[in-house]
This record gives structure tokens, sequence and C-alpha cells, in this order.
């Protein structure tokens, strides 16, 4: 295996930390510090600004985190400002979020029920308008709905939270509990228990804050990918300090019960999964995964599956699925110039649809020069012209070529084995590959892999999408939830009847 990849989960993970920084409320007008924690150990700094004048409130949160990948540190900055009125109508936002040198900023306007925004990709601005959701609040709209419901215990109300990085509103359930002493860094303080639970992409993400008086959350928790996330109040000069050295990639990689080889004779593998915590895991199926759910186990069956031959490019069926994964979006930019000529070039005169999509399988694999880990999550125009990034960059440019020539394709983020990774023997991994659609079937391509063979039985798939960073919420609730209990490997028989062998490490 070349890459494992965590570029995406580092943006869900902002994404997240600003829902927590929404909840923030501040009754004056200040500016507050907060560490972000990650197991215990500081990861990087959080600030929340409110301000009024001439009529609007504006706040303001800033977010820094650091965290190690394979021996690289990542640096992810983010700053989200929100303008309201008086009574917390919404005006406009601005967000910027820095990954490894890369900017990417967003500005909108809410007006006469529409919000208009303007993203800048590659230097040129891309418009989107869609309705203002109704009802839908910003930070001083949360904070005046807090004030009105009140701190007393058994306390419950809705909200519904407007996310400018996904263009849309988050539905909220809040449940206030009992006063409990908390401490802050060696200081106890007794603090009101206030529950939030997001349902983002139908997946709950429950935060537990403790708020003062003045509904100031100083406290806040979030677990999150089998690791407790941390937000507490503190001075400047701790916020700012030195962050721990901390490597999210060795912290979410799985052990494998056994060694896998010669996974070529094998007709499909059968992973016991065995959860670590409360939340159930919802793990997507395809032609190429099914999945069985018990109270105490999933299992998941992955089968090798060759695409059919003979089928014309471009599609021209009537399959909602694969209709819709031929549209470019925000970062599957299938209509870029430079991804057009590109996807053209590798294609050349690919007799069907199969050789076609192996072929930018394998020259996505050879036009990506520099193979690492200090990309942050780059678009497929981005990857176009940089020609650089790991497994999630292979992936974006992979599907958006697969789109631009007319084959119907589809990012997955998952897990996949690797003999070895970061000093580790027999492990499974964060990853990004492909699915495409070929006659009537989806089936796998990893641009990573084009000369061991692409997609494989070591693959396991747990979310898919378009490509956009929030289409895997779904990873806050699977990835690191869950430990590889047993593997059974079916090897490929002439014969009707099929022998089983089971590996678990025993």
């Amino acid at each position: 295996m070349r890459r494992l990849s965590r570029n995406v989960f580092f943006k869900v993970l902002a994404v997240c930390l600003f829902a927590i920084t929404t909840s923030v409320s501040v009754a004056e007008t200040e500016t507050d510090y907060m560490a972000i924690l990650m197991q215990g150990k500081k990861i990087g700094h959080a600030v929340h600004t409110r301000a009024v004048k001439d009529g609007k409130v504006t706040t303001t949160d800033q977010i820094a985190m650091t965290l190690g990948r394979g021996g690289q540190a990542v640096t992810i900055t983010s700053q989200e400002t929100h303008i309201e009125t008086p009574d917390g109508k919404p005006l406009g936002f601005e967000m910027t979020l820095t990954t490894s040198g890369t900017e990417q900023k967003t500005v909108g306007t809410v007006a006469n029920g529409k919000v208009t925004t303007t993203r800048q990709v590659m230097g040129q601005p891309q418009e989107r308008t869609i309705d203002w959701p109704q009802g839908a609040l910003l930070n001083e709209g949360l904070r005046l709905l807090q004030e009105k419901q009140g701190l007393k215990a058994g306390t419950s109300y809705t909200a519904s939270v407007f996310r400018p990085d996904m263009m849309m509103a988050l539905p909220a359930q809040v449940q206030v509990g009992e006063m409990k002493e908390i401490d802050l860094f060696g200081r106890p303080l007794n603090l009101t228990e206030v529950i939030t639970t997001l349902s983002i992409q139908g997946q709950p993400i429950t935060m537990t804050g403790y708020v003062d008086k003045e509904f100031k959350a100083l406290k806040t928790l979030v677990p999150m990918m089998g690791m407790q996330m941390e937000m507490v109040a503190c001075d400047k000069s701790f916020a700012l300090s030195d962050v721990d050295s901390v490597d999210f990639l060795e912290k979410l990689s799985i052990a494998s019960p056994v060694k896998l080889m010669n996974l070529h004779t094998i007709e499909s593998v059968s992973y016991t999964l065995k959860p670590t915590t409360d939340k159930k895991l919802q793990l997507p199926v395809s032609p190429c995964q099914r999945v069985e759910q018990s109270e105490t186990e999933i299992i998941v069956t992955v089968t090798r599956l060759k695409p059919a031959k003979d089928i014309p490019l471009p599609y021209k069926g009537d399959d909602p699925n694969a209709l819709d994964a031929l549209k470019p979006t925000d970062y599957l930019q299938a209509d870029n110039e430079k991804v057009i000529d590109l996807a053209k070039t590798a294609v050349k005169e690919a007799p069907d649809t199969a050789a076609a999509a192996s072929q930018i399988e394998a020259f996505v694999d050879g036009y990506i020069t520099q193979k690492d880990l200090s990309v942050g999550y780059a678009s497929a125009a981005e990857v176009a012209e940089t020609r650089q990034g790991d497994c999630s960059e292979h992936a974006v440019l992979a599907a958006a070529m697969c789109r631009a020539v007319g084959i119907p394709a589809r990012i997955v983020c998952g897990v996949v084995y690797a003999d070895s990774f970061l000093s580790k023997q027999s492990i499974f991994g964060g990853h990004m590959w492909v699915e495409v659609y070929i006659g009537d079937t989806w089936v796998g391509l990893d641009a990573t892999r084009s000369e061991q063979g692409g997609f494989g039985l070591g693959h396991i798939a747990l979310a898919r999408g378009n490509g956009e960073p929030t289409d895997f919420f779904g990873l806050v609730n699977t990835l690191g939830c869950f430990e590889i209990e047993k593997i059974t490997l079916i090897e490929k028989k002439e014969t009707p009847e099929t022998e089983t062998e089971t590996q678990n490490g025993e």
C-alpha cells in the first residue's frame, strides 16, 4: 500500500469543532480562548470573539490544530465569521480554511430568503445560490435562543444550525442537565451540563458542554472516531502555547488478526468486526460489499468483481445514482478544462468503458509524481495542476476524469490492508478510492495501487459520496470504533463446493 490518508478526516474534525464553538456563547463583547485536546493531549486552540457595531453583531471563531500523520505534522487553521442583526437575523458569513499552505475561502450573503456564496478554487470564483433554510440560525441567533430557553435542569428544545461549509441546516436537539463540579485544568467550577446532538448526514454527533451562568461553554467533550476530543477554556498564553505531538494515523490504524497473503487467489473475504463503542456502526453495501449485522458483531464480505466488457462509452442509461455520479461537483470538477484534457489523454482509443476506467486508474497513478501526506485535501482541478498528494488526491482526480469522459464515478472512504505501515505489521489504515458504474454494477478502482491490481479484497468501505468532505461524516462514528476480530478467506474453486479458511490469529 502506498498511502494511508487522513486528509478528509481533518476537515471532518474541523467542522465538528466549529459546531462546538457555535455553541460557545458570550453575553458581552470580549474574546475567549480555549485549548483543544485529543486523548488528553493539546493539539491546538480556539479563539471566540463577539463585537457589536453599527447595528450588526459580528462573531468570529478561529481554530488552529496540528496533528501528526506518519511522521509529518499537518496544521489546519480555520476562521469563520458570522454577521447578524442584534435580534439574530442572519446577514452573511465568511470562512477560510488553510491546510499545509493551501487556502480555501468562502464568502456568503443572506438576503431576501436566499443565501449566495462565492468560493475561490484555483483563483477562480464559484458562485452558488440556495434558499435559506427556514428557521436556520447562525451564532448570535443560537446565543439568543439559548438565553431564552435558560438553564433549568430538564429543559429540552430543538434548533436549526446553519453550517456555511455544508450549505445546509443541521437539526440539533438540546437537553439541559444538572449542575456538576467540573475541573478546568485544576480549577474546579460548578457548571451546568448541556448535551447537544447534531444530526449530520444521518449521523448523530453528541457534544457535552458545561456552561456557566452567562451561558458560556467552558468545557465541551466530543467522542469522535473512538477518541475523546475536548475544548477547555483557558488563558491566552496557554491556548497559544506549543502543542503536543499526536500521530493521528497511528491512533486510527486497525490491527489485523493475521497477515493476509495471496489475496489474488481468493474469491472473497469475510471480516468480522467488533464495535468498541456504543455507537451503532452503519456501513455501506454494494455489489462488492455485503454487510450482515447482529447485536454484537458485523460481518463484512468483500467480493472481487470483474467489470463487464464491451460496454460503450459514454454512459447513456437512466440509473439515477449513475446519472448523479456524472455531474461536476466542487471537488470533482469534471467540467474543468485541465481535467478534461487529462481524461482524453488517458482514455485515448479505449475499446470500452472497462478499458477506459482501467487506463484512467493507471494514468493517475503515474501522473501524480509527488506522493506524500503534506497536502490537506485538494480538489481534482488542484491536483491536475500540482500533481501532488496521497490517496485522496488520487481518488478525486480519477473520479473527476472518469466523469469527464462519461463514466459514472463516486468516491469511497474506508480502510485498506497493508503488510506494514508506521512501524506496525499487518494493519488496516484509512484510505480513499473510487467506484465506477460499468454495465449494471459498481466496481472498484484504486489509482494508488494500479500496479498491484487496483481495488482488492483488502478494501473495506465505510462511506461514499461525491468527494465533498462533508459526505464522510459517517466516519465519525465508524473509523476507530471497531476491531477486526476474525478474517475468513473464501478461495477460488472450480467445483461447486467452496472451502473456507478462517484466520483469527489463534
